[in-house]
């Protein structure tokens, strides 16, 4: 596969009204089409930071980031999902998911719509289509969260903790809801999350960060069992690989 994406000796300061924060220190990673990778670390060390950079949202104090050959981001490249789905209440489904395209105009829109809707169709939310999104459960509306991100085809999705605001079974369950459709949709993507299972079952590469300034303490292959991240908790090493990320982690906030 291609790469992607590409971190190169990459810095980052802000100012805040009494000093300058050094927020990330030297990063390099490279992240390849179709990779699933997750960023772990201790509480405001820069992961959030990492996806603002990756987004364009944010420019580097120093260093290169490389998206799809270029060095100017393409923002239109970029998908975002947050913590909360962010659907407006007031209107459908339907609408939720096409708004980014009402936004865009894009040329060739009747294609994006059809696509939107074979998406609907393909992830068993047709059938709420007309509906509003208080009649959805939380798991459902970051599906639909979801499908209006891919519905502009964007070549690197960036989530941010989507889904920590849920309960545990719902959260398995999505997990495995968003893995499989990204795979079928040969979607590349970037996961932020604090839970270290929830990294593991789902990526092919997992970033371990220091604390600020953060630089790339570790880079993990996991090589699990598995078709799906539930399945994948339940490799023979996947309590090995807890373990050492758990260690790391710890080990930082000793320090």
């Amino acid at each position: 596969m291609n790469d992607l994406l590409q971190f190169k000796n990459v810095n980052y300061f802000y100012q805040t009204k009494d000093d300058e924060i050094f927020a990330l220190n030297n990063i390099n990673f490279t992240i390849k089409e179709e990779d699933f990778v997750s960023i772990v670390g201790p509480s405001g060390c820069g992961k959030t930071t990492i996806l603002s950079l990756s987004a364009g949202l944010l420019s580097p104090s120093s260093g290169e980031i490389v998206l799809d050959g270029e060095s100017k981001i393409d923002t239109k490249k970029i998908g975002y999902m947050f913590q909360k789905d962010h659907l407006f209440e007031w209107r459908t489904v339907w609408k939720n998911i096409t708004l980014g395209l009402e936004i865009q105009k894009p040329k060739n829109l009747d294609e994006k719509l059809h696509f939107a809707e074979e998406l609907l169709k393909k992830y068993d939310l047709y059938s709420f289509k007309d509906q509003k999104p208080r009649s959805l459960s939380g798991g459902m509306r970051q599906r639909v969260a979801l499908i209006r991100t891919l519905a502009l085809e964007p070549k690197l999705l960036l989530l941010d903790e989507p889904f920590s605001a849920l309960d545990f079974q719902t959260r398995l369950s999505l997990c495995d809801d968003v893995y499989e459709i990204l795979k079928r949709e040969k979607k590349t993507a970037i996961l932020v999350t604090h839970d270290i299972s929830e990294a593991i079952s789902m990526s092919n590469k997992i970033l371990v960060l220091t604390s600020r300034p953060a630089t790339v303490k570790d880079e993990i292959l996991p090589k699990l069992t598995g078709e799906t991240p539930l399945k994948r908790r339940e490799s023979p090493n996947f309590a090995q690989l807890f373990d050492k990320i758990w260690s790391e982690l710890t080990n930082e906030k000793k320090q």
